[in-house]
This record gives C-alpha cells, sequence and structure tokens, in this order.
C-alpha cells in the first residue's frame, strides 16, 4: 500500500483566462468547467466520507491506513482550494455554477445514514474520476498548445485522483460494505454525473453564446462518441467496477507516473506537520 504524495501547484491561477480557454473549443472549454464547478463540494463530501469510514477502523487498520488516508485528505484538499480559484475566474466570465450548490442540497440525504453509504458512492466517485483522468492523460492533445497553466493543472489532478483510487474503496471493504452496495451506487452515480454534467455543460454552452452552433455540436459527437471520445474509451473500464473480484489497483498504467516525472517543476512535493486528526485537514509545511 503506498501513500498517496500531496503537492502544491506552481500555476497562476489569478490571470483572466481567454473564454475558450481550451485548444478554442466552445464545447470542450464548456465540458471541463462544468466538471470544475462540482469539485469543491464533491472533494469535501469524499473527505468527509473517508475520514468517517476510517475513524470507524479498528485500531490496528487505523495504523495500517492512517498515511494513506492522511495522504488522499491532502490531496483532495488541495484539489478543492485550486478548482474553487479556476470557478472563481469563470464567475468573473458571467457563468453560473449550478451543479455545485445542488450537489450540496443532494448530499446532505446522507445526514444519518449508515457511514458505508457515503463510502460506497465516494468510491464509486473515484472510480470514475480515475477513468475520467486517465482518458486525460491518454489524450493530452485535448488541451492544445495555448493556456499551458491550465492543462497542467488538469493533468496534474488527474495524476493523483490515479494515485489515490483505491483510498475510499479498501475503506469500505475492510467495514465490510458489500459487492452489492458498491454496484448499486455506482449506477446511481453514473446517472447522477451524466446527467449533472451534461446539464451544467448546456448552461455555460448557451451563457457563452455557443450553444446551436454547429461546431459546438460536431466536438460534442467527436470528444464523447468518437473513437478517442470519453464514453468509448471509458466503457470498458466503468463496466469492470461490476466485477465481484474488481478492485482499482488493478487499472495498470504508467501514464500518471511518466507525467509527474516529466513536469516535476510545476509543482512542489509537501508534507504534512502534524498527524492526522479525523475534523480537520492536515497542515501542508
Amino acid at each position: 500500500m503506498t501513500s498517496p504524495i500531496v503537492r502544491r501547484l506552481l500555476i497562476d491561477l489569478e490571470t483572466e483566462l481567454p473564454r475558450h480557454w481550451c485548444a478554442g473549443d466552445a464545447f470542450l472549454t464548456a465540458f471541463f468547467n462544468a466538471l470544475s464547478m462540482s469539485f469543491p463540494v464533491g472533494e469535501q463530501f469524499f473527505i468527509d466520507a473517508v475520514q468517517t469510514g476510517f475513524k470507524l477502523l479498528p485500531a490496528p487498520q487505523q495504523y495500517k491506513f492512517r498515511a494513506e488516508v492522511q495522504g488522499f485528505v491532502g490531496q483532495e484538499a488541495t484539489h478543492r482550494r485550486i478548482h474553487g480559484l479556476f470557478n472563481a475566474l469563470l464567475e468573473r466570465q458571467g457563468l453560473v455554477n449550478e451543479w455545485g450548490p445542488a450537489a450540496a442540497r443532494r448530499l446532505k440525504g446522507f445526514d444519518g445514514f449508515d457511514a458505508r453509504h457515503p463510502l460506497a458512492a465516494t468510491a464509486a466517485n473515484e472510480h470514475f474520476t480515475a477513468i475520467l483522468a486517465h482518458w486525460m492523460l491518454q489524450n493530452q492533445d485535448l488541451f492544445g498548445a495555448t493556456q499551458g497553466r491550465i492543462k497542467t493543472m488538469w493533468l496534474w489532478h488527474s495524476c493523483e485522483e490515479m494515485e489515490h483510487r483505491s483510498t475510499a474503496f479498501d475503506i469500505l471493504a475492510a467495514l465490510g460494505g458489500s459487492h452489492e452496495w458498491r454496484v448499486r451506487w455506482m449506477r446511481r452515480v453514473t446517472i447522477l454525473f451524466w446527467a449533472d454534467a451534461l446539464q451544467q455543460t448546456l448552461r455555460n454552452l448557451r451563457r457563452d453564446g455557443s450553444l446551436w452552433k454547429w461546431r459546438t455540436w460536431k466536438s460534442a459527437a467527436v470528444h464523447l462518441l468518437g473513437r478517442h471520445g470519453l464514453v468509448r474509451q471509458t466503457y470498458g473500464p466503468w463496466r469492470e467496477y461490476f466485477r465481484e473480484d474488481f478492485h482499482p489497483g488493478q487499472m495498470k498504467s504508467a501514464l500518471h507516473e511518466d507525467w509527474l516525472r516529466n513536469n516535476a517543476d510545476a509543482y512542489v512535493r509537501v508534507g504534512t506537520c502534524e498527524p492526522l486528526r479525523l475534523n480537520r485537514m492536515p497542515r501542508a509545511c
């Protein structure tokens, strides 16, 4: 078991963005903007679910998972902060984040549930984000040759999602979460993800004035359903989750390791200055 490494990203998130920052493509820009809008709320939910699950483990298993959970929390807290800064740039362009607040209201429905339910939802989301991350790392040309700082943000995030893809899954298993729970939540997460992502993307395009342009829909068809499209390239890995003997570690890829090694000047590794506390974030040194 390896512990995820917390990294501080060294990019400018204060300078304004071009409206179509992703290779000049309105659809891709709107889609990635929509994903970012969901992250601050989603990352906090994942942190809470994993920390709560960790607290329920017996002492020997807490010792086993402590470093991994601390790395997971540190990475997710950093993602939440970075995408919060990015989302502020989007707000200044006149985009309205409706996904984040709607998700926050929906997630309140977990209050009072068995802790394994939010953990199962987190494990499903983490697999979903891992296969999405792998797709981005496979298709780095999506981002074009401009706005390298934003490309760096997405690929750094993708690498860390690959690193901690097993944490929630393993804690759920340690708490006795069943295969039935796991696949039930993956079905729900899949429906909600696509419904929310596409709805927010369409809203972004409408506000952008690009919704009814032919090239917008052509790009959507190519990048979602084409040979290298998101749906076609992630369907197989998504389906693997429903196998009873599935584990996220079975997804073999060195793409994230290669990117981190080749882009070491884009981030600095940080440590934690204090032991893991279940009710607060680790403090970066």
